[in-house]
């Protein structure tokens, strides 16, 4: 761990330039994919990368060039390309950033159980192999896989104002899928959709449910198959947590990015139906609508001390009780804006600058059980799992599809219905958020693959929720 940072910071001292300012983020990065389908094992997909980008500063106007060549002239060479490109564009500059303030902390920061190492490959393929085995002999059954991803990143921070920042983190995502098929109609159910994502070792395997879930998800397809559709028409809605995460997700993580609002992003992935003035005045959602950008949860997949930027994280609200507070905007969106945001400057490797993200971006607990939302919806359905979306391009207009729905008839949970759907507008989706689940209803899950920016980053994201309930809101089957 770590083993690379003497001589990194030896070369990092040792460079040359003529910038006021100058950083360098090293990045080391190790991936493993490893599958079972039908019984049989896949070969594992293995990855591993490493290099550093290097910023200089120069009259203001800042830059950056990256490389893969660690040694001192390769360092010096990206210092370089950085600090020309610096002075290129300084005729054309939109910013003078001498006055942003640079970081300056010294900090580690580690996964829980980071010290602890991650089962070998031939004991995970076998723990894959017996989830896999474990599926009923069925003929409707006609796939199914059994999975487990891990990343592990090493990430140093440095910089000529002193910030000498370490944090070393792994990544697991657990995930298992089961499609029936009865000869016209197929359903598939899965555990969490690849979306049970979160920091730390075999723990996380425990949490999500993985081993002994082969039977359950396989049950559950069939349901789906035998399952009437969805019935079409206005109707409550309780979003369990990880179909409330890809919600969060659309609806509150990407149209509250800061650089998104200021029009950076408006030629690739869109812009948002949110202004910049919105802030401090825009009632969002219901007074039950409270909104966190919290990065000090361990296990959740985007947690961390300090941003790529060197920025320190800390938990803040994004909306209170309803009410618009702050953007998800980094350092340099921030000075851009003279908006106070959050430390979530993020880049998704050591080739690309980092820019606002969602980080760890969750909906705090309220005071009802399930049983408790449950009982307050006399005409309504209940949704899990996502398994489509789509959304314009200000993030407002959505129509979200599940994979499991189950009625709700005065008070009680009812039949499976197959193929749930349903749709509505951001800025009114969230004034209909009428109850909130308790702590004992929440669950910490994430994505692994959340895309922006050009050249593209896909990028870690956390999403801690929750179940909520909606009202009147318009819900449809597959045929609709």
């Amino acid at each position: 761990m770590f083993d690379f940072y003497p001589q990194l910071k030896q070369r990092f001292a040792a460079l040359r330039t003529g910038a006021e300012f100058f950083s360098l983020r090293y990045v080391r990065e190790s991936g493993q994919h490893l599958s079972v389908r039908k019984n049989v094992a896949e070969p594992p997909s293995l990855s591993r990368d490493e290099g550093a980008m290097l910023t200089a500063r120069f009259n203001g106007v800042e830059a950056y060039a990256s490389t893969n060549d660690l040694s001192q002239g390769g360092l010096q060479a990206a210092l370089e390309r950085a600090e020309r490109q610096a002075r290129q564009l300084k005729p054309h500059a939109l910013l003078d950033l001498r006055e942003q303030p640079v970081a300056s902390d010294r900090a580690d920061y580690f996964s829980p159980h980071f010290d602890q190492a991650f089962p070998a490959l031939g004991d995970c393929y076998q723990m894959l192999g017996d989830e896999s085995a474990a599926v009923p002999k069925d003929e409707r059954l006609v796939n199914w896989q059994v999975s487990i991803g891990l990343t592990q990143v090493e990430q140093i921070y440095l910089n000529s104002a002193g910030a000498e920042l370490r944090q070393a983190q792994r990544f697991i995502y657990p995930a298992l899928d089961v499609t029936a098929f009865d000869g016209q109609d197929s359903q598939t159910r899965t555990l969490g959709r690849e979306n049970f994502g979160q920091q730390g070792g075999f723990d996380v395997i425990e949490r999500c449910g993985l081993i002994g879930a082969g039977p359950k998800i396989a049950d559950q397809a069939l349901q789906l198959l035998m399952a009437p559709n969805t019935p079409q028409g206005p109707r409550d809605l309780l979003l369990m947590p990880d179909q409330m995460m890809l919600q969060i997700h659309e609806s509150i993580g990407h149209p509250l990015e800061l650089d998104r609002i200021l029009g950076d992003e408006r030629n690739y992935a869109g812009t948002s139906f949110v202004k910049a003035s919105d802030f401090g005045h825009l009632q969002y959602g219901s007074s039950l609508l409270n909104v966190t950008f919290d990065p000090g949860i361990p296990e959740e997949l985007a947690s961390y001390s300090h941003d790529d930027d060197g920025s320190p994280a800390s938990k803040q609200f994004l909306i209170r009780e309803g009410r618009l507070l702050r953007p998800l905007g980094g350092a340099l969106s921030q000075f851009r804006a003279g908006l106070e945001g959050v430390a979530n400057s993020r880049a998704c490797g050591w080739n690309r600058p980092p820019i606002d993200r969602m980080a760890n971006l969750n909906i705090e607990p309220g005071d009802q059980s399930l049983a408790q939302l449950i009982q307050g919806i006399e005409h309504g359905v209940l949704m899990r799992t996502n398994r489509s979306w789509s959304i314009d391009d200000a993030r407002n207009k959505f129509q979200f599809g599940c994979e499991w729905g189950q009625l709700i008839e005065n008070g009680e949970l009812k039949g499976v219905v197959k193929n749930p759907n349903y749709r509505g507008i951001s800025a009114q989706f969230w004034k209909s958020l009428r109850a909130v689940g308790d702590a004992s209803t929440s669950q910490v899950l994430g994505t692994p693959n959340c895309g922006k920016g050009e050249p593209n980053q896909v990028i870690r994201v956390g999403h801690a929720s929750p179940a909520c309930v909606f009202s009147n809101v318009d819900v449809f089957g597959g045929d609709a």
